[in-house]
């Protein structure tokens, strides 16, 4: 189970090694997040990688400020004292953001996705009946540098089965996120 989440994980790291070769593919930019999840029935860290690709669309244009939007796709790893297990994901992210290019630009987003666990207990007193979970978050952050390459945003993430099946004790992360843009 470890040795395919760093698999998956270091295919995903590759693909971004090379900015002209994930341009080809449409990957536009790749982020590094880590996070946290205090509960009562034992604490869960994680980690994760991903790529991404910006919609190229403009909705609701609003003065110097927008709705846009980018696929988000991720391999990452939980981590309590009792267990280990690694989470897939795939994310339709909208993001409401400045036109700016460069500089300081801040940005808020919300997004809803599917996630898929390689197990289905991660502490003792917290197991999933399902290895599909939806995924959503809602994150602020903002854009930096010459380019507006650097992204660094903070997310609240709440994955849980949508009553799918029971029990369905969900999780919160908080999370950190750095992302470049290529």
């Amino acid at each position: 189970m470890n040795r395919n989440v760093a698999t998956i994980s270091a295919l995903l790291l590759s693909l971004c090694a090379m900015p002209a070769s994930a341009a080809d593919f449409g990957i536009d930019s790749m982020s590094i997040e880590g996070g946290y999840s205090p509960n009562n029935n034992g604490d869960v860290g994680m980690g994760r990688v991903g790529v991404q690709w910006d919609w190229g669309v403009k909705w609701l244009e609003m003065g110097n400020w927008y709705l846009g939007g980018y696929w988000d796709l991720s391999a990452g790893y939980w981590h309590s004292s009792d267990s280990d297990i690694g989470d897939f994901g795939f994310t339709p992210v909208f993001r409401f953001q400045s036109d700016a290019t460069s500089g300081f630009s801040p940005y808020i987003e919300v997004a809803v996705g599917a996630h898929v666990l390689t197990d289905t207990s991660i502490t003792t007193g917290r197991q999933f009946s399902t290895n599909f979970q939806f995924g959503d978050h809602v994150g602020a952050g903002f854009r930096f540098g010459d380019k507006g390459e650097y992204d660094l945003a903070y997310h609240l993430q709440h994955l849980s089965n949508a009553s799918i099946d029971t029990p369905n004790p969900g999780i919160n992360f908080h999370q950190i996120r750095f992302q470049y843009h290529f």
